[in-house]
Order: structure tokens, then sequence, then C-alpha cells
């Protein structure tokens, strides 16, 4: 089930967040498995569940129920911290797993160390989605701040997704002729005078932008910029590629204390491992992330445009970049004031 219809969008958020509920606090069976995912991921994940189901079938004779929650990375973060049993993890910034494994104490503090690439099996970036034949003209982060025009992003609060968008700004105005911290500063506190509305995940700023028709750009992950291109059509939205944007890395993570306590640590485990074979890498590809399986990112090289990508090592890591720009009275509470 792919976005034939962008009030979907809202009706699975809804799904997801019942899931969670009824989920919390009760321990699942064996062949049960909660994966508990941020925004932009319900139809990846909806694929990959059933090809998983599939493969465990086909591999040790044993049916198996998966289950995905979605939701704004930091809030699906917090729930699991809070009590939802999710026997993994499958967040937007490794960061968020960080605070589950810090704050929670549900996992090992290296739980990144786990699987290759940082326990990130795909990778993303941010692009620019605006409306049919770009009436505003924007071309490259400079653009989101002129004239009237409206910026459609989530909140850095609640949203791992904003606070890639957040940091890709950043990077391009520190990266400006003349460009330091105060310059960039400067250049993303005017950015969120242009945002109307911050909505709390990454689908629910694409449903702000697509369905209620709020804004004249939305900073996007670049799956669902493709997402919405394709299912709603290029004779409404077309994609931005700016001169520079930021690689995105989304962890996974076993969760450990639950799944000891749910005897679903074997299957957890191989659930994660097998985003990285072959046929996990395809659906993550069809779904538009990056792949990281060099055969298989060569195969839909040509899906993915090129350009020039900071990384979160350049802000010091995760843990130094929400000290500074997302933590209580950083720099984005600093600077962000909420239209009146």
């Amino acid at each position: 089930m792919m976005l034939k219809n962008i009030t979907k969008f809202a009706a699975l958020a809804m799904v997801s967040l019942a899931l969670g509920l009824s989920l919390s606090g009760s321990a699942l069976a064996q062949d049960q498995l909660l994966n508990v995912s941020y925004d932009p991921t319900r139809e990846l994940y909806l694929a990959y569940n059933e090809a998983f189901a599939k493969h465990w079938k086909e591999t040790t004779g044993q049916d198996v129920s998966i289950e995905s929650s979605h939701g704004g990375s930091g809030k699906q973060a917090r729930s699991v911290i809070d009590g939802l049993e999710a026997d993994v993890v499958t967040l937007a910034l490794a960061y968020d797993i960080d605070a589950i494994a810090e704050k929670g104490q549900l996992l090992a503090a290296d739980w990144q160390a786990r699987l290759p690439h940082n326990s990130t099996p795909y990778t993303s970036t941010i692009v620019f989605l605006v409306r049919q034949g770009n009436p505003k003209g924007i071309k490259d982060w400079g653009d989101l701040v002129k004239g009237d025009v409206q910026v459609i992003t989530p909140n850095p609060k609640t949203s791992g997704g904003a606070r890639w968008n957040y940091l890709a700004a950043w990077d391009w105005a520190l990266k400006q002729p003349g460009g330091n911290a105060d310059t960039a500063k400067a250049f993303v506190a005017d950015l969120f005078k242009h945002v109307p509305v911050l909505d709390t995940g990454a689908r629910g700023s694409t449903t702000t932008f697509a369905q209620r028709g709020i804004g004249d750009v939305l900073l996007a992950w670049e799956n669902e910029a493709f997402l919405a291109v394709k299912e709603l059509g290029p004779d409404q939205f077309e994609i931005v590629v700016p001169s520079t944007s930021i690689l995105a890395e989304p962890p996974v993570a076993v969760v450990d204390k639950v799944v000891d306590a749910h005897g679903t640590r074997k299957l957890a485990e191989e659930y994660l491992k097998y985003l990285y074979s072959p046929e996990g890498q395809e659906i993550a590809a069809r779904n538009y992330y990056r792949p990281t399986d060099p055969a298989i990112a060569e195969k839909y090289k040509s899906q993915f445009p090129n350009l020039k990508l900071s990384t979160i090592a350049d802000f010091g890591g995760w843990k130094q970049a929400q000290a500074d720009h997302f933590a209580d009275g950083g720099i984005f509470d600093q600077i962000y004031q909420p239209a009146q």
C-alpha cells in the first residue's frame, strides 16, 4: 500500500498510535515483534515486514506477526522510555536510541557497534518539495528566506527529520562566504520566521503541505519527497535538490530488556540483520532510501541525485549537536518565536 491518497497519511498515523497504546505494558508472544519507527517509514516497513515474515517462515517454519508503530522520532523514543514495549527501534537518528539506552536503561550504550555502518542499513538526505512549476523560484537554501516564502518543516524538539532539516540549513549558512556561527544562527532564525506551523513529525508536515495546501516548500526526507511526487503526481509537485545537504543516517537497534522479557531476541536480531540482505536493500531502494550495499546502490544510483553532503560528525556528533541546538535552552529555543 503506497500513497494512493494523501489522506491515508493521517489514518495510518492514528492506527500506529492505537497499536502502540494497545501493545504497551503487555508482553508479546515469542512469534510477535513490535518495531517502533519514525514517521516516513510506513511504506518501507509495510513491504519489509511482509518480506521478512515470508523469509522467516521459509527458514524456520514459524509464522511471525510483525507490527510497526510510527511517529516523530523523538516522541517515539520517549514512548519507549515511558513503557512502550518495542522489540526493535528503527528511528531517525542515533541520539534518540542513545536516549533509550541512557534514560531508559533498555539497551547497551554500545548498541551502534552491533551492526554494519554504525547500525544504519540505509541512509537518506534532505531535499525540497515544491508545488508544480516552482512558483516561488526556490533553488537553494537562501531562497527559503526571501519575501513571503512559507516553509513547512516539523518541530526539531519532537522530530528527527526536523533536526536533520535544521542542521542542513545551518551547515549551508556556515559555508557561505564570511559564514560563521553567528551568521548561521541568524539564517536559521530567519528561516523559522518563514515557518507558519510546526507539526510533531515529518509525515504530519507532508500532510500539512500536500493535503492542507499550506506553504510554498516542504523540507523533506528524500524518500518522502520521491513518494509524494510518485503517488500525487508530477503535475502537482516537484523536487528541488539544494546545492548542499546532510547525510541523514537513521539507525536500528534491538531493545535488549524488552526482547529478553518477551523471548524474542533471536527473532529481533534476525529482523534487523535481514535489512542488510539483498532483498532488504532492494526494498529500501524501492522505497527511495539509499541502500548501503554497494551492488544495490550501484543498481539504483540513477535514482538518487549526487550532491555535497555534510555529516553529523561536522557538528561534533549527536550528543554535541543535541546539547548545542535542541536541548532546553539551546540555540533552537533561543531563535524560535512561534507565530502569534
